[in-house]
């Protein structure tokens, strides 16, 4: 399988979820956003059924392709926490995640989300540059 035949089905499966989340109920398909009603207990049926597809996205593929598909974690569990918290507490303080903003707020021309994409993909660079000269 060409290497870039999977990244492009994902991001079309995604764009296409998120477009018919925003058409059919309304809602935009920002993870956070969808956790914290889930969690809330607003819109159960919907918001858990988004969570089930995506938890289940990874068994889909390895039943189209015979195997799942390859991730490697190098960080310590501690760190992986720590990363966890900094990005729950940046997408309270963006209001929205990379998904919200970055795929649907975009496509909507919100002027918001331009910046906070901007941000996220800034400091994913810097993050990403500081840790390969690390090693």
């Amino acid at each position: 399988m060409i290497s870039y035949w999977p990244s492009l089905i994902g991001g079309m499966l995604i764009g296409l979820s998120a477009m018919l989340l925003l058409f059919v109920n309304g809602r935009i398909a920002g993870i956070s956003g969808i956790v914290g009603r889930l969690l809330d207990g607003q819109q159960i049926g919907t918001n858990a059924a988004f969570i089930a597809g995506l938890l289940c996205g990874p068994w889909l593929y390895a039943a189209v392709t015979g195997h799942l598909p390859p991730v490697t974690i190098a960080a310590s569990t501690s760190i992986l926490v720590l990363a966890g918290l900094l990005v729950g507490i940046g997408t309270r303080m963006g209001s929205g995640c990379t998904s919200g903003h970055g795929i649907l707020g975009l496509a909507r021309f919100s002027k918001r989300s331009l910046v906070a994409t901007s941000v996220f993909l800034a400091t994913g660079i810097i993050v990403a540059t500081t840790m390969g000269a690390w090693r």
